[in-house]
Formats: C-alpha cells, sequence, structure tokens
C-alpha cells in the first residue's frame, strides 16, 4: 500500500442540547464531569498546551494511554485537543493513531447546537478505530446533555 492509498476521515455528530451553551462548556472542559460522559482523564486542565491523558483497553504493544493535548480554547464556543495513542506495530485495534477532537457550540432557540469533530482518521490503518468511534461518539454526544443537565440542577 502506498501514502495514494490512504484516505483521511473524519467522525461528524451534531445535536441540538436543551442547555445554555455555558453548561454545556462546563460539561466539556470539567475534568469531573468529563469523566461521567467519555472516560476520566488524568491530568487535564483547560489551558491550551495543557497534557492530559485517558486510559483504555490495551492491545499488542499497546499499553491503552490515548495522549491528548488541549489545542483550543474559545470559551462557550469551541474546544479542541489532540487525541494519539496505539503503536505502529499493531493492527486492527489500537494500531497507530493520531487525530484531533473538537467540539463547536452554537446557542440556538431552544438550546445549544453541539457539534463533535473527529478528524485525521488515516484509512485503511485506523478503520477499526473509526467505526468504533463512530458509533461512540454518537452515545456519547447525548450523555454530554445528560451530564450537563445534572450538574445545572446539582
Amino acid at each position: 500500500m502506498t501514502e495514494a492509498d490512504t484516505v483521511t476521515r473524519q467522525i461528524l455528530v451534531e445535536e441540538l442540547l436543551p442547555h445554555a451553551p455555558e453548561v454545556i462548556w462546563k460539561a466539556l472542559t470539567s475534568g469531573e464531569l468529563m469523566g461521567r460522559w467519555l472516560m476520566e482523564p488524568r491530568g487535564f486542565e483547560p489551558v491550551v498546551g495543557n497534557r492530559f491523558t485517558y486510559q483504555t483497553s490495551p492491545a499488542g504493544e499497546w499499553d491503552g494511554t490515548i495522549q491528548c493535548e488541549v489545542l483550543t480554547i474559545i470559551p462557550n464556543s469551541r474546544f479542541a485537543y489532540s487525541w494519539a495513542g496505539g503503536h505502529a506495530a499493531n493492527q486492527g485495534y489500537g494500531s497507530r493513531l493520531d487525530t484531533v477532537v473538537t467540539f463547536d457550540l452554537a446557542a440556538v432557540a431552544g438550546g445549544t447546537l453541539l457539534r463533535l469533530t473527529h478528524s485525521g482518521f488515516e484509512l485503511p490503518r485506523n478503520e477499526t478505530a473509526f467505526t468504533n468511534m463512530r458509533h461512540g461518539w454518537a452515545k456519547v454526544v447525548k450523555q454530554v446533555g445528560t451530564v450537563a443537565a445534572e450538574a445545572e440542577v446539582g
């Protein structure tokens, strides 16, 4: 396979959540709340340049650590971070992954439109991650709304 055979794909999920952007923002950028809708981050601070990790199931040569770095913070509007993991020796689950997760928020009638973009999947190498995360992110985005509602009441 050559570089010309590689296709880069992204995952896009949009959800209208019945909360103000400030409420959704808090759910996205609080480490404690993030742990309730995705995974518990280690070392997370919502500051550009901050490096943090998530831990998932290991595979082959990969220990399951997802390395992240905060890339963009625009309060109540955009939050982006790198998402890298895997190992070059792995095929399928746990293959080398170097991507970016971006959350965009827009105030709309009835709440906030949350758009998640997870970009940089190189196919066919990242086919397993792309397929699994495409389904997973759809569930996760709905969970952001649930966690935001609980945080708003609590």
